[in-house]
C-alpha cells in the first residue's frame, strides 16, 4: 500500500525513492510486525485468558508439561495479525509470488483456527478430524498447483501445456535466462544445471509440499519456543533465497535462472520474521501463550509456499531438516511399534525423547535452534555450491 502511495512521489520528495528498494520495505515490514506483536500480545493473551481458551495437555506426555495445562492457546492469531498488516502496508500488492505465500499462510491458519476452536472452545477432544484437515490442506495445494500449471509462463522455460510424463532438463548456464514462478519445474539441490519438469504431476507435488510442511511444523510445536524459533530460521533462509533469485544481478552471479518478481517474497519473510520474534517474546519458556494449530499450520504453509515460489521445494528437506526429523521420528515410532510392539524412542515426536532422557526443555529447544540454523546456512550455500 505504501509503495503505491509514496513511491510515485519520489520525483517530488527524493526520500520516497527508498520505497523502490525491496530491502528497505522488508526491513520496514520486520519492524512493523515486531511492534504489532509486542503491542498486541498482552491484549491477545488477556482476551484468551478471559474466555478460558487454554491448552489441553496429553496425560501420557512428559510430567513436566502437566503444569502447562490451561496456558492460553490460539496465539497464532497474534502471528497472523502481525504478518498481514505489515505485508499490506509494505508489500507490492498484486505481486503473484507475494499473493501465493500470503494466501497460503492465511488459508492454513484458518484451518488451524477451526481445529483450535473445536478443541478448546467446543471441547471436542480430537478437534477437526484429521481427514478433513488434510482435505482443506490439499484443496489449497491442488488449487495453487493447478494455477501454477496452467498459467502462462515465460517462453522457452517450460511447455504451455504440461506434459503427463515428468522429465529432467539440463540448463545451459551461459543462456539460462528467466524462469517464471508458474513453471512446473523444480530445481535440484547441488545440481545447478538440472531441473525436473514434473508436468501435470506438479499439481500433486505442490499439494504434498504444502500439506507436508504444515503438518511437520504442527508436529514440532511441542515445546515452548521450539516451532517458533525453527520456523523463523527456515523463513529467513527462504526469504534470502527469494531476494537473491529475484534480483537479476545476484541470480546471474549465482548462475541461477532469474525469477522475476519473486524478490517481493522477502518483504513477506521480513514480516513473518518480525511476527515470530514478537511472538517468541511471549512464547519463550515458560510460555505465556501457545500458538496452537492456528500458528503452526500457518507457519508451515508459509514455509512450504515460499519453497514453491522460489522453485526450491526439494531444498525443504535440508533447510527444514528439524521438521523432517520430527516427522520421521513419529513415522518410525508408529510403524515399528505396530510391527514389533516395541518403541524406537522413549516418546515421539523426537523432542519429547530428549526430554525423557533428562534434558531440560530449554536445552532441547536451544539445541534444535542451533541445528536449524546450521541447516539453514547449508541450504543457502547450495545456491553457490552446486
Amino acid at each position: 500500500m505504501l509503495y503505491w502511495i509514496l513511491y510515485p512521489l519520489r520525483d517530488s520528495i527524493s526520500l520516497f525513492n527508498l520505497f523502490g528498494y525491496i530491502t528497505f520495505r522488508a526491513a520496514g515490514a520486520t519492524v512493523t510486525a515486531m511492534i504489532i506483536a509486542f503491542a498486541a500480545g498482552p491484549f491477545v493473551i488477556k482476551f484468551l485468558r478471559k474466555h478460558q481458551i487454554g491448552q489441553t495437555i496429553r496425560d501420557d506426555g512428559p510430567e513436566s508439561h502437566l503444569k502447562k495445562r490451561g496456558t492460553p492457546t490460539m496465539g497464532g492469531l497474534l502471528i497472523l495479525m502481525s504478518v498481514l498488516i505489515p505485508v499490506l502496508l509494505w508489500g507490492r500488492l498484486g505481486n503473484r509470488a507475494l499473493m501465493v505465500v500470503l494466501i497460503s499462510t492465511i488459508w492454513m491458519g484458518l484451518i488451524g483456527l477451526l481445529d483450535d476452536y473445536l478443541k478448546v472452545v467446543r471441547h471436542c477432544s480430537k478437534g477437526l478430524i484429521g481427514k478433513y484437515k488434510l482435505i482443506g490442506q490439499f484443496v489449497l495445494g491442488i488449487a495453487l498447483g493447478a494455477w501454477l500449471c496452467f498459467s502462462p509462463v515465460v517462453p522457452g522455460d517450460s511447455p504451455s501445456h504440461p506434459s503427463i510424463i515428468p522429465s529432467i532438463r539440463t540448463i545451459d548456464l551461459e543462456s539460462k535466462g528467466e524462469i517464471d514462478i508458474t513453471s512446473t519445474e523444480t530445481t535440484v539441490p547441488f545440481l545447478k544445471e538440472t531441473r525436473i519438469d514434473l508436468g501435470i504431476w506438479y499439481i500433486l507435488f505442490v499439494a504434498l509440499v504444502l500439506a507436508g510442511s504444515a503438518n511437520a511444523v504442527n508436529l514440532t510445536d511441542g515445546l515452548d519456543g521450539l516451532a517458533t524459533g525453527v520456523s523463523l530460521i527456515s523463513i529467513m533462509a527462504f526469504g534470502v533465497m527469494a531476494y537473491l533469485l529475484g534480483h537479476i544481478k545476484f541470480a546471474d552471479y549465482l548462475q541461477f535462472s532469474y525469477l522475476p518478481g519473486v524478490g517481493e517474497v522477502s518483504v513477506f519473510a521480513g514480516a513473518m520474521a518480525g511476527a515470530c520474534l514478537g511472538f517468541l517474546w511471549f512464547n519463550a519458556p515458560p510460555a505465556s501463550v501457545f500458538m496452537g494449530d492456528t500458528g503452526s499450520l500457518a507457519l508451515g504453509g508459509a514455509i512450504g509456499s515460499m519453497a514453491v515460489v522460489t522453485k526450491n521445494e526439494l531444498l525443504l528437506f535440508l533447510v527444514g531438516g528439524v521438521f523432517v526429523a520430527e516427522v520421521l521420528s513419529v513415522v518410525l515410532q508408529v510403524s515399528w511399534f505396530k510391527r514389533t510392539g516395541k518403541r524406537v524412542f522413549r516418546m515421539a515426536p523426537i523432542h519429547h525423547h530428549f526430554e525423557l532422557l533428562g534434558w531440560m526443555e530449554s536445552k532441547v529447544v536451544i539445541r534444535f535452534w542451533i541445528i536449524a540454523a546450521i541447516l539453514g546456512l547449508l541450504g543457502l550455500t547450495t545456491l553457490k555450491i552446486r
